[in-house]
């Protein structure tokens, strides 16, 4: 269905249930710092401004799982994008890049990437699917640099076929274009593609990853690729000042995210699948991609939003159990949706329960 990032509901059916059935469950930020101290070695010493065994373990990890030469540990990712763009342009002679309509840097990061680096874009494709080899070959002047979001977020968690993605960055091979993959979500693609880490990323010059997300870390994010890029990004991670004197904290937390997390991404998308095929046989309700490419989706319901949101908030009352805390509408009148990622809370829940569940939801808003 047509979506639109409009419309976000405040609305919250409780604060703090103790249950919930996205993402991972809820910690208390002590138990996040004790676990991380419980695991870290009395021996193991603060970095200083990134060097340090604690953040260059980390770095020389995700070079490894992502089979490049080099990594580097930032605080976030809109950091690590815009610094690997810049470099790419600047190396082609050209300020032009090209990206999906619903890329982070164009719609979450305030025009980042012209105001601090004189970068100009060209959009791919529509808003509501992928970009094709097509819409590639539509680009009406040179550009530096490509940028690939695996998967697309903002239309459900989207991933191109295996030899789609192929052809399209062969074609921008061939014409000497960079790649950049915006892998915020890479960790969950490995289910859908069948082939390791470092397999997808060698289709790409450079990577970003994230650690905050399915990974559940504090914050931070890397960004891997050659030696030399890698060198570079390093300065101007200094020039945008993230280059913090102290990085341990996010270092020992993505490495005990990629020790819990990576083991378990065929579960959460198993995880998905299943409960996709349990609500799309619900009224009114329908969920893209079915069935989904990873452990996330997005789930469509027709019906009154407000009943919908007082349903789920009963929900959230009696069962202590958080559902969904807010509804976005679509370009469709009366249909609203619902991103849902499969983390660890789903986990606990069986077929019968989550279909009990909607049931009653769906009863108590009407639908």
């Amino acid at each position: 269905m047509p979506q639109s990032g409009k419309g976000e509901s405040d609305e919250s059916p409780a604060a703090h249930p103790t249950r919930r059935l996205a993402h991972h469950p809820r910690r208390a930020v002590r138990d996040v710092l004790q676990e991380i101290a419980e695991l870290t070695g009395a021996d193991v010493e603060q970095d200083h401004y990134g060097s340090g065994e604690v953040v260059e373990r980390v770095e020389h990890r995700v070079a490894d799982l992502l089979g490049k030469e080099a990594a580097v540990l930032m605080p976030s990712g809109t950091m690590a994008q815009q610094i690997a763009l810049r470099i790419w342009c600047e190396r082609a002679g050209r300020q032009r890049v090209a990206f999906h309509p619903t890329c982070h840097l164009e719609i979450h990061e305030r025009n980042a990437y012209r105001e601090l680096h004189g970068l100009t874009s060209h959009l791919l494709g529509s808003e509501e699917r992928l970009f094709t080899v097509e819409d590639l070959e539509a680009i009406p002047e040179p550009v530096a640099a490509i940028l690939f979001e695996l998967p697309q977020r903002e239309i459900g968690g989207h991933l191109p076929a295996w030899d789609d993605l192929v052809e399209m960055t062969g074609w921008a091979r061939e014409r000497g274009i960079a790649l950049h993959m915006d892998g915020a979500r890479l960790w969950e693609t490995k289910p859908f593609y069948a082939r390791e880490y470092a397999e997808i990323a060698a289709l790409f010059d450079s990577v970003y990853v994230s650690f905050y997300k399915i990974l559940g870390g504090i914050a931070g994010a890397a960004l891997a690729g050659p030696k030399d890029l890698i060198e570079t990004a390093r300065v101007w991670q200094r020039r945008h000042g993230g280059n913090l004197i102290h990085m341990y904290p996010l270092a020992r937390s993505a490495e005990l995210g990629l020790d819990r997390h990576l083991p378990r991404m065929a579960d959460y998308h198993a995880k998905a699948v299943e409960i996709a095929s349990l609500l799309a046989a619900l009224p009114g309700v329908s969920v893209s991609p079915d069935p989904p490419h990873t452990n996330m989706m997005h789930v469509f319901f027709a019906g009154d939003r407000e009943r919908l949101i007082a349903a789920a908030a009963r929900v959230a009352e009696v069962h202590d159990l958080e559902v969904f805390t807010s509804l976005r509408a679509t370009e469709v009148p009366g249909i609203w949706r619902w991103e849902l990622t499969v983390g660890e809370s789903a986990l606990e829940f069986t077929s019968d329960e989550i279909r009990t569940l909607f049931e009653g939801l769906l009863d108590d808003a009407g639908i």
